[in-house]
Parts: structure tokens; sequence; C-alpha cells
């Protein structure tokens, strides 16, 4: 499945340039046009998922793709950070208001040179909660959310 109007699926069909660092039949590596580092990669599947929530749970083939990102999202950590890098991120956001420019699922793999701390997009401790009760809610709401899809889906037991 592609999205004619997708960046991501442009690249993927070459209709787009791109320099490619992986390809197969599941899974398109390719150099980001816009580095935040040099050897800065995304990591895309070829199949059109807006984000990581519309991964599919049921087709055996697209479960094989999910499995294949995963794994070459892996691949491409460990090469960058065995062969030039001193570390590396791996960011992958869903939606516009995480910071989702492209609404085809991908994953960044970060190159990371030297002591230079990180600079997240998000401030770390911004989100504080109130006291036990308002963060205890959060963690219920989240675990109902978690065990009614898992119990939907039926994959983990």
């Amino acid at each position: 499945m592609k999205d004619p109007n997708c960046l991501f699926c442009k690249i993927i069909d070459g209709v787009l340039p791109s320099v490619k660092v992986y390809e197969s039949a599941n899974v398109l590596a390719f150099l980001d046009v816009n580095p935040v580092e040099k050897g800065h990669v995304l990591v895309v599947p070829k199949r059109h998922w807006p984000t990581i929530a519309d991964l599919p749970v049921s087709d055996s083939c697209d479960i094989r793709c999910a499995e294949e990102l995963m794994y070459i999202m892996r691949v491409v950590a460990k090469a960058v950070s065995s062969s030039f890098a001193d570390g590396v991120n791996v960011l992958q956001a869903n939606g516009g208001c995480a910071g989702q420019t492209v609404p085809h699922l991908h994953f960044h793999v970060i190159p990371r040179y030297g002591k230079e701390p990180v600079q997240p997009v998000w401030r770390s401790g911004a989100g504080k909660y109130t006291g036990e009760e308002e963060r205890d809610l959060f963690a219920k709401r989240i675990s109902e959310a978690v065990n009614c899809i898992v119990a939907e889906e039926r994959i983990v037991k």
C-alpha cells in the first residue's frame, strides 16, 4: 500500500532522489536530506503506514515488514555507532504535535559525536504531576488502554 502524495512513498518509488544505505523488498534506509548531524539516516517501511499506531498486527506479510523495519533500524544504529560516531539517537514521532513532518512511519538514526550534549525536543520535567494521585490516574488510564488493545489484538497472551 502506498500514498501517491507521500514524500517517502515517492522516494521509495524512485520518483524523488535519495542516497540509499540499505534497501530490501520491505525497508529502505537513506540519508536525511536535512541532517541533524552528518550520517543522519532515515529508516522507513516500504508500506505506507502514517504512524506506529497504524502498523497492522494481523497480516503475516505486514508483521514481517514491521519486524524487518525494527531489525534494520537496529542494524543502522549499530553500524553508525561502530563505524564513525560516538553514539546515536534513535527518534520516532507520531503526529504533527509530536514533530512528525512526513506522515509515513519512519525512524531517525542520528549520529552523536564527542561530548556535546543532545538538545531534546522535550523539556525534561515539564510534565510533572501535581501529586501521586494525578500520577496514578495517568498510570491507570494508560494501563487500562494497553490492556484493552492487547485483548483486542490478541497478539500477546
